[in-house]
């Protein structure tokens, strides 16, 4: 598998020489990865994923890298991270008498996801496989990323059983605060002071939902949904609102930092922040969901 522009495109129809795009969902705990994207040397999760299509190819070839829906920073985890691949369709049956195909010259996609799930580390599982709807794009497909974002605010820490997914909080938060503060942030904004500058990328999203609730005596959830993410802007956006929720700053102090447009904010410790899932359009609307995407990621910056 080797990384393309091509990657992106979709896959042509099969029956005219074609590939095939599957769907693929999976959970991984990023304690243990350098982060999502492929990186020469380094533990990643897309590494460990097409290491196994390598091994155990659903076709007669993957010649493409996975496109994923979300790229998650070294230590984030995912409980239902959205990939595509295209596939090469065998043409007749394979000559392993053990794996049958289709008629889209595809072997069964259940045993499949057995099988990778039999390679790959206890870190990452492939939960689902699916044939993808026509015009699916994981990446520009998608209208909106939901993320989780688990505190304790206990004097002892966290609990042991939760340290690789929830940061301990060294002071009681005040949930009222946090929630004032996060209200300010929504809708369509600049949020460069909140995102990890890259050059020629956007700093413009919307971000549709930001709450705070506390689920136990000492554990506080952040949601945090948007159409899309810049690099960093969850865990900047949770490391200002610590700050306010247990007293450092006033509730209008997040909203003045987006204003300036400068980055200065705290940025919270990537093992508690997780990727939960990811929304779509209905099937019919997936081609041109993806076509504006594109357009709106390639418009040049003035």
């Amino acid at each position: 598998m080797t990384g393309s522009s091509a990657s992106n495109e979709p896959a042509v129809p099969t029956g005219e020489g074609g590939l095939v795009r599957l769907r693929l969902e999976v959970s991984y705990d990023g304690t243990d990865f350098s982060g999502w994207a492929r990186q020469p040397g380094r533990r990643t999760v897309q590494g460990e994923l097409e290491e196994a299509l390598a091994k155990q190819p659903p076709g007669a070839a993957v010649p493409r890298s996975v496109v994923v829906a979300g790229r998650t920073d070294a230590g984030v985890h995912a409980a239902r991270q959205v990939v595509h691949v295209d596939v090469e369709p065998y043409e007749g049956q394979p000559t392993s008498r053990r794996l049958t195909v289709d008629e889209r010259g595809l072997p069964d996609l259940d045993r499949m996801r057995h099988r990778w799930n039999r390679i790959l580390p206890p870190d990452v599982r492939v939960l689902d496989t699916r044939v993808a709807p026509d015009g699916f794009d994981a990446r520009f497909s998608a209208v909106r990323r939901h993320y989780r974002y688990q505190v304790s605010d206990a004097p002892w820490g966290v609990d042991p059983l939760r340290r690789r997914d929830t940061l301990a909080h060294p002071r009681p938060l005040d949930v009222d605060a946090l929630q004032q503060a996060s209200q300010d942030l929504l809708g369509l904004q600049d949020f460069a002071a909140y995102c990890k500058h890259r050059e020629g990328a956007t700093t413009i999203r919307e971000l549709q939902r930001f709450t705070w609730r506390r689920v136990g005596e000492y554990e506080v959830h952040a949601e945090v949904s948007a159409d899309a993410f810049c690099h960093s802007m969850v865990r900047s956006l949770v490391g200002a609102l610590l700050m306010v929720g247990d007293g450092r700053r006033d509730v209008e102090w997040p909203h003045r930092v987006l204003d300036s447009q400068v980055r200065e904010s705290a940025v919270a410790p990537a093992h508690g922040l997780t990727l939960v899932a990811i929304d779509y359009p209905p099937d019919a609307h997936l081609a041109t969901r993806a076509t504006q995407t594109r357009a709106l990621r390639d418009t040049p910056r003035a």
